[in-house]
């Protein structure tokens, strides 16, 4: 499979590109663990995501397994420059720790932090809509301390759904979890011109790293806040990082 893989991203290839995996799971293997619109939001931004020219992997529900990620990163890792952006995206269940794959195992922040830490890629952000996904700060320092200063300075950009301490909600209005929502919004352009204060009227058809967190964040608390709910992403990256593009937009 990882053959054919290659083989299918190899016809792709340009002088540079961004790889995307996206990851959701809205079936369990135990249903009481489903989940409502973790697979729409993989189809959703499948779209968005090929409308950019982006190389594009999905994997949902049964599919979304510690093996099948390995791989397919593994295919992206051999096949990444490091002009190269790689993004990988979770939509599901998540623990201080770690994300609930199909079966209800854990794959740990670190182990994933392992095998996209092989790319070449100067880019690469993980975006995870998932409770307790701010966990990832403390598996973060404890990889970096255990990986060396090299791997520190590179790093890897994380924007999470929510603090280690709380839940990342389902938005029944849209269909959507609130944070995938509001990633979307941002990466059609909504997200373009955003700083800590709120968006500042400059466009320049770019949506940065900091940019998609501060639309983000503002969108998820404020429509949480309407629900009597609390959730707030996190940015976790290099501040070499925060003005790095993530997409285009046309108006």
């Amino acid at each position: 499979m990882i053959l054919s893989l290659l083989v299918c991203l190899a016809i792709c290839a340009s002088a540079q590109k961004t790889y995307v995996l996206l990851t959701g799971i809205s079936k369990y293997q135990e249903r009481k663990a489903n989940l409502n619109f973790s697979t729409r939001d993989v189809k959703e931004l499948d779209t968005i995501f090929k409308k950019q020219g982006f190389v594009v992997t999905k994997l949902t529900s049964r599919y979304v397994m510690r093996d099948n990620i390995s791989e397919k990163v593994d295919a992206i890792v051999q096949l990444s420059k490091p002009e190269d952006t790689i993004i990988f995206f979770f939509a599901g269940h998540g623990k201080p720790g770690g994300l609930v794959m199909h079966d209800l195992s854990l794959l740990s922040y670190h182990d994933l932090m392992g095998m996209l830490m092989q790319a070449k890629a100067q880019n690469i952000v993980c975006i995870i809509d998932a409770c307790h996904s701010g966990s990832v700060a403390s598996d973060l320092k404890g990889s970096y301390e255990e990986w060396g200063e090299e791997a520190k300075q590179r790093g890897i950009s994380f924007i999470m759904g929510c603090r280690a301490d709380e839940y990342s909600y389902e938005d029944y209005l849209t269909g959507n979890g609130h944070f995938t929502q509001a990633l979307k919004t941002g990466l059609r352009g909504r997200a373009d011109g955003w700083t800590s204060k709120g968006p500042d009227g400059t466009k320049d058809n770019g949506v940065t790293l900091y940019e998609l967190y501060r639309h983000i964040y503002d969108h998820v608390t404020r429509m949480t806040k309407q629900y009597g709910k609390v959730q707030h992403p996190q940015l976790i990256a290099p501040r070499s990082a925060y003005n790095k593009i993530i997409t285009q937009w046309n108006q």
